[in-house]
């Protein structure tokens, strides 16, 4: 085989083979050659990978087949009780030391507030803008399904054995109600044995770092062989690449799909979702409060309601809330019957009370609330805010 002498940049002398693929060596040794980048099994399985199964042939891999409608109920749908008879709606006001010292509460909490206007001020009047809360929740249970895959170590195959159980007929224990929970079930009569798409059967896949060559070019002589004129590399002992680390030279890793094992075992998951949806309507208290500062309180439950299907709200002093209850009610159980199953509904009635304190400091008339049974405080133009200094 011919060689022709070649000056190297910093001088010394290259040997290069005429075979255009040749890489420079120190003495003429032959260096190891970088193959072609490495080319891994597919991403993502295909879709001949999966069986088609009876009842669930719109399943697909990683995406889930969307939620599966539940089945029309085989027996009549109970129907809803009568309500129990509306309480007492009243509440009384809070009392001038209570709404002091839920002032008092609030201005210690903050670092830079004086507690002189909560403790000094004179209150001067107090005006209850006591509001309701209507809440309807509908708990519910949807269904979907995915082809989904783990190493095979042996774990028993049942694919056409006998037909799958409906995504519907497979039985799980209900959560407690009005509790969000998610469960995942291995559907029966799915389970085959597929070679393993991503390292096509072979348990391990081509070194994406040295393209699986099992060696890569040297980084103290970048690929030449010499560190300086005619003095040969000792790091890779000339030869212009070393031994990659990642897979300790071999050229190959164990695949991650398949662990090495080289077979999947291929089966449909089942996934189950309580939810639990909820939605208010708070009747406007006109007081100035924000509505938003109400959801971060409670009031005292005025009524309760549980059951398979409510009624709407009767006869209850507020139209506004009776015709909230209607229109949630109908939006409920419109929205949540037609993707997934409703095990039970509750509507409560709240009545959060909203106080709003008018109060006199250094001669001046200020304003705050206390509201919810936590006795929050909104002081947005608390008149003593810059009682620390920066030493």
């Amino acid at each position: 085989m011919e060689y022709n002498r070649i000056v190297s940049s910093q001088g010394g002398p290259n040997y290069g083979l005429s075979n255009p693929g040749y890489m420079p060596t120190a003495e003429g040794v032959p260096a190891m050659f970088a193959p072609p980048a490495a080319v891994d099994g597919p991403s993502a399985p295909p879709a001949s990978m999966f069986d088609s199964m009876p009842g669930y042939e719109g399943t697909v891999a990683g995406g889930g087949g969307g939620f599966l409608p539940p089945p029309m109920p085989a027996g009549p749908v109970p129907q809803p009780e009568s309500a129990p008879q509306m309480p007492d709606w009243n509440i009384p006001s809070i009392t001038e030391e209570t709404a002091r010292e839920a002032l008092i509460l609030y201005a210690s909490s903050k670092c830079c507030y004086s507690s002189a206007p909560a403790k000094d001020g004179v209150i001067t009047n107090m005006e209850a803008f006591n509001t309701y809360r209507y809440r309807l929740e509908t708990f519910t249970e949807s269904r979907s399904t995915e082809w989904n895959h783990e190493p095979y170590v042996g774990q028993p195959v049942d694919a056409f054995a006998q037909p799958p159980p409906g995504p519907w007929d497979i039985s799980v224990q209900i959560p407690n109600f009005f509790l969000n929970a998610k469960d995942t079930i291995k559907v029966p009569y799915t389970s085959s044995v597929k070679p393993c798409h991503g390292c096509v059967g072979m348990g391990r896949k081509p070194c994406n770092d040295c393209a699986g060559a099992g060696n890569k070019v040297c980084w103290v002589c970048n690929g030449s062989g010499f560190r300086h004129g005619d003095d040969r590399c000792h790091h890779c002992s000339g030869r212009g690449r070393e031994n990659c680390n990642h897979c300790n030279g071999q050229g190959s890793r164990q695949c991650d799909v398949c662990r090495g094992k080289q077979q999947l075992l291929v089966y449909i998951n089942l996934t189950i979702n309580w939810a639990n949806n909820s939605d208010d309507y708070v009747v406007e208290q006109l007081s100035g409060l924000q509505v938003a500062n109400l959801s971060k309180v409670s009031g005292k439950e005025l009524y309760r309601d549980s059951q398979y299907l409510v009624y709407p709200l009767m006869g209850f002093p507020d139209p506004s809330v009776v015709q909230a209850s209607q229109r949630l009610v109908s939006e409920h159980q419109g929205r949540f019957s037609q993707t997934s199953r409703i095990l039970q509904q509750r509507q409560t009635i709240e009545l959060i009370p909203v106080t709003k304190v008018t109060y006199l400091w250094k001669g001046k008339s200020n304003v705050y609330f206390v509201y919810g049974n936590e006795f929050k405080v909104d002081a947005e133009n608390y008149p003593a805010t810059c009682c620390c200094s920066v030493m």
